[in-house]
């Protein structure tokens, strides 16, 4: 099959806020006036009642209840408002999808994007917010597969399971094309920056790409430490196996080893607004 199959199917695609889709296309533009973007959040009752919900949650441990986006703004500051807005409208962008717990998919999205934010913190090459962004976004051609092709998402995962393949290996059997190859179709159709699509297409192997990309292998040290999360892995095997050369496209000093236990720490508080 071709990917247009999949983005062809209007009705499936996920249902993100235009609002949201603002915000990240505005992500390199420095002109752009977030309090006309705040306002349109303010409009979004649905998007707006997600966000004060977490705002006033015990994560962030306010003194007082915050009741509008414009007070959550001054409190918490455009660049934190941000993040609550594109991680709500991606977590509300789809209810049921057959074959994923939806809860669970997004909860990793959010500690991938997390932890690509932590990474960039430690390099000079790549925007904090750019590196969030992506990586909730990071897993969204594998969420599109199952909701436009769900007998065929399941075909790969019975594939994967039984014959202990990659996914990798699986999609391009079973499609021609991998989940990350649509997702970057995907976010190519929402005119989102062209370096998000690149990364999220190459993430899984950065050093191979046409054109290695320190986004890229961000995303992928984030990806390799969600990784490890789940699967409890103790702290000498994950610096053991942490891979440098990655971190060097990326720009990070290889003393980052010294602190990926405070990584493994990382909580993002937005669980929430998947629930």
């Amino acid at each position: 099959m071709e990917i247009k199959e999949l983005l062809n199917q209007t009705n499936k695609l996920p249902n993100v806020p235009e609002v949201v889709r603002e915000l990240i296309q505005a992500l390199n533009n420095p002109n752009v006036d977030y309090d006309q973007i705040a306002q349109k959040v303010s409009e979004d009752q649905t998007l707006s009642l997600k966000i004060l919900r977490l705002v006033n949650s015990a994560h962030f441990g306010l003194s007082r209840k915050v009741s509008s986006i414009d007070e959550a703004t001054v409190i918490l500051g455009m660049g934190q408002l941000k993040t609550l807005v594109i991680a709500s409208g991606f977590a509300g962008s789809v209810k049921d999808v057959d074959g994923i717990d939806i809860k669970t998919f997004w909860a990793e999205s959010f500690r991938v994007a997390t932890l690509a934010r932590w990474f960039a913190d430690h390099t000079k090459q790549v925007e904090s917010d750019i590196a969030f962004t992506t990586g909730i976004i990071h897993n969204i051609g594998r969420l599109l597969l199952h909701l436009a092709q769900p007998n065929r998402a399941k075909a790969i995962q019975t594939l994967i399971d039984e014959q202990k393949v990659s996914r990798t290996k699986a999609e391009l059997e079973r499609l021609g094309f991998t989940s990350q190859d649509a997702g970057q179709a995907l976010l190519d159709m929402w005119k989102f920056p062209p370096d998000l699509g690149i990364a999220v297409k190459n993430y899984k192997a950065p050093l191979v790409s046409e054109s290695p990309q320190p986004l890229s292998a961000v995303l992928h040290l984030a990806s390799y430490m969600n990784d490890c999360i789940r699967e409890s892995r103790n702290l000498e095997d994950v610096q053991e196996h942490f891979p440098r050369d990655i971190a060097a496209l990326a720009g990070i000093n290889s003393d980052i080893i010294d602190s990926l236990a405070d990584a493994m720490k990382l909580e993002s508080g937005l669980d929430g607004l998947a629930a």
